[in-house]
């Protein structure tokens, strides 16, 4: 496996903001305020970076204890869709940067907080692009001229029929303003358009709104396997990792993997379209005077002639690129923390820590409603190249992803399997 990243220099310098950092308790001196809306694990994460570095936190959710809140310095709670709440916490934290980790979120009001100078991650433009499948879809494919699947876009569900008959059957059905999932479903012939529509309508994000939500449809593509390839923009320019392999259930992760070898050609294209999707992204920041820093989450599917296609991209660090807690030198939540407050980002800054082995993230999923604790974790742990995270999350209702085990091995079989021990030898209990 060849350990090189693809380095983009035609990002423009950008002024380096002084951020003063080392005192985020201290009533004198002056510290960089940065709000987290949204306090998941990936927030939580996020926030410990932060605060290696000097920085005042403040984590808000919809809830009251979540991860990233019980770390925090300062925690909120409120509707973060609610343009009146979230300009009130804005105008009551003051921060100097703001990192949106959800994006359920009034993205107008984050305009309204870079007009005032406030740092936006990784800007206010990108959050809303990357949050409506056909304007990313669009940037992709009709400006930066990357591979996707045949699509369509529909207001009605007679255009959804004429879409669909067009990319040809069995095709995706999903809501231009949803994630996870949700409002997504699968057509295999034309009895099915009915359904789907139905299903976009009822279960996407803007079913609460009770206004019409735009789709698009896709066709099915013979995929042989998913990629993510976690991609910075910061200071010194645009840098890919080493791509993240994937294995979902119901569009959720499950497990993930980094450093195990991949056909050259499909790495050297994944890592062009990333850095190409990250780059027109940042260029749109610039346009708008903000400076696109921070991780971004490009998925890419491989489908089993080779070909590589672009799919989506979260800007912010992704749920498969836990693994980069154990598998890289810094993790992809130091990295946002660095990228975001100017530090340069460089080739050798995402480097593997052992590129002779391949680091392995088991999601654990526990269902049921309730308080939920761990045990075992001795027993579990006692096995050598093994981590946990347990997120603390209050409780479950229903299903809910509570804990990351984190493995290295020789190979990525080993890897994940031995991933799997640790979460298999934990004793979980849901009071």
């Amino acid at each position: 496996m060849t350990d090189t990243n693809p380095v983009s220099e035609s990002v423009s310098p950008t002024a380096i903001p002084n951020r003063p950092l080392g005192s985020p308790l201290g009533e004198s001196a002056p510290c960089t305020r940065v709000l987290l809306l949204g306090s998941g694990e990936l927030g939580k994460e996020i926030a410990i970076e932060l605060m290696r570095l000097g920085a005042r936190v403040i984590a808000a959710d919809s809830y009251a204890g979540a991860p990233a809140q019980q770390v925090a310095h300062e925690s909120r709670v409120l509707d973060m869709a609610n343009a009146t709440e979230l300009n009130a916490l804005i105008a009551d934290v003051r921060p100097d940067i703001i990192i949106p980790e959800v994006e359920a979120i009034a993205t107008a009001e984050l305009s309204r907080a870079a007009d005032n100078g406030v740092q936006v991650v990784p800007s206010c433009q990108i959050a809303q692009i990357c949050m409506d499948r056909e304007r990313l879809r669009r940037l992709a494919a009709e400006e930066l001229d990357l591979p996707t699947t045949p699509y369509r876009f529909a207001d009605s569900e007679e255009e959804l029929a004429a879409g669909a008959a067009a990319v040809g059957f069995p095709c995706v059905v999903k809501p231009v303003m949803s994630s996870s999932g949700h409002g997504q479903s699968v057509m295999r012939a034309p009895e099915d358009v009915a359904h789907a529509w139905h299903v976009a309508q009822t279960e996407g994000r803007t079913a609460k709104e009770h206004t019409v939500s735009r789709v698009v449809v896709e066709a099915f593509v013979p995929l042989d396997y998913e990629l993510t390839v976690l991609t910075v923009a910061s200071s010194s320019g645009i840098v890919a990792c080493t791509p993240i392999g994937q294995r979902q259930e119901n569009g959720d992760y499950r497990e993930s993997w980094q450093g195990s070898p991949i056909p050259e050609d499909v790495r050297i294209k994944a890592d062009d379209y990333a850095v190409r999707m990250v780059q027109g992204l940042v260029d749109i920041a610039r346009r708008n005077g903000e400076t696109g820093w921070g991780v971004y989450g490009v998925e890419l599917f491989v489908l089993v002639d080779g070909r590589v296609l672009f799919n989506e991209v979260s800007p912010r660090p992704h749920d498969t690129g836990m693994v980069t807690m154990i598998s890289q030198n810094l993790s992809e939540f130091a990295l946002h923390a660095r990228a975001v407050l100017g530090v340069p980002v460089s080739a050798r800054s995402v480097a593997l820590r052992d590129p002779s082995t391949v680091g392995a993230s088991h999601a654990i999923v526990v269902s049921g409603k309730g308080e939920v604790t761990f045990g075992s974790i001795a027993q579990a742990l006692a096995e050598p190249d093994t981590d946990l995270r347990i997120f603390a999350k209050p409780g479950v209702d229903g299903h809910r992803r509570m804990a990351v085990t984190l493995a290295v091995a020789d190979t990525e079989q080993d890897a994940r399997a031995k991933a799997g021990r640790v979460a298999d030898a934990l004793a979980i209990d849901v009071f």
